[in-house]
């Protein structure tokens, strides 16, 4: 496979390492990414392996609740100047408090849903006719709880919802903000993937010096499940130290209190869609070569 200057270009922006060293890894790996991705990751050269993640689109996050009821609304422009308009923060805000008085389960379900007289995608329809920009309700995610449920909004652009059994709202809201600056992908060391960790161990054994490796085998299993303990700690909600209370990680800040966390939802804006970055210069080049 030919290994072209985007595709290195790719790989340099997910991993963070030198241009000759995705080169190298891209030839390696016959071209294939996520193989070049592990590779370097392997051989200590990614930096960045959330870097793929980058959020791309415009738009804010509506939140309602009401006991232990909570929802969380994704809506998406195309520049932030309209996502910053009274008429589309009002619009979002509708939205969030229509999906919470609904039983709707995902965005396309809210679409039917009844607001302002019609429906959320009628109401879609004459903003966009306001606003002259494309207009999404993409997603939507929501608890029903008997539990103590806390819905946060950072910044506009970062939602979460937690539900936490046993333990008061203050605890709940500080465990929301939380989740908003550290985004762990799991909430307990027995929520990570079984794949994830083998695949964790198989990295750390690649990336120790050759002459570690020759320990026996009993004394190496536990260098390497130390190393992987580290790594589940920086993934999970438990393990990570409590942005309130550094002195304490998570779980023992939930533990003092009587508290268990049953689930998290985060949403960020724009998460996951690709943003179009337009190049006028070469957009008025190109209109005159013709």
């Amino acid at each position: 496979m030919e290994i072209t200057a985007s595709l290195v270009k790719e790989l340099r922006e997910r991993s963070g390492a030198g241009m000759m060293e995705c080169k190298k890894a891209l030839t390696e790996n016959a071209g294939n990414i996520d193989a070049a991705m592990e590779y370097l990751r392997k051989t200590g050269l990614a930096k960045a392996d959330k870097k793929a993640d980058r959020v791309a689109a415009e738009g804010r996050i509506g939140m309602a609740s009401s006991g232990g009821k909570a929802v969380l609304v994704e809506v998406n422009s195309e520049t932030d100047f309209v996502a910053k308009d009274d008429n589309f923060l009002s619009f979002v805000n509708a939205v969030a408090e229509a999906a919470l008085a609904s039983d709707a389960a995902d965005a396309e379900a809210l679409k039917s849903v009844a607001m302002n007289g019609g429906t959320v995608e009628e109401a879609r329809a004459a903003l966009i006719a306001k606003v002259g920009e494309n207009v999404q309700v993409r997603r939507l995610v929501r608890v029903n709880s008997a539990n103590t449920v806390a819905a946060y909004i950072h910044g506009g652009r970062i939602g979460v919802l937690v539900d936490l059994a046993g333990g008061e709202m203050e605890l709940a809201r500080g465990i929301a903000m939380h989740v908003a600056a550290m985004n762990p992908p799991y909430n307990k060391a027995a929520d990570v993937p079984a794949d994830f960790i083998a695949k964790e161990k198989e990295i750390e054994l690649a990336k120790m010096p050759e002459k570690d490796k020759n320990k026996p085998a009993d004394i190496l299993e536990k260098i390497i499940a130390g190393k992987v303990s580290k790594i589940i700690n920086e993934v999970t909600l438990y393990g990570q130290p409590y942005v309130l209370n550094t002195d304490q990680n998570v779980e023992a800040a939930v533990k003092a209190a009587g508290a268990d966390v049953i689930g998290f939802q985060r949403l960020v804006v724009g998460e996951g869609i690709e943003k179009v970055v337009e190049d006028y210069a070469a957009e008025v080049a190109k209109a005159m070569a013709v």
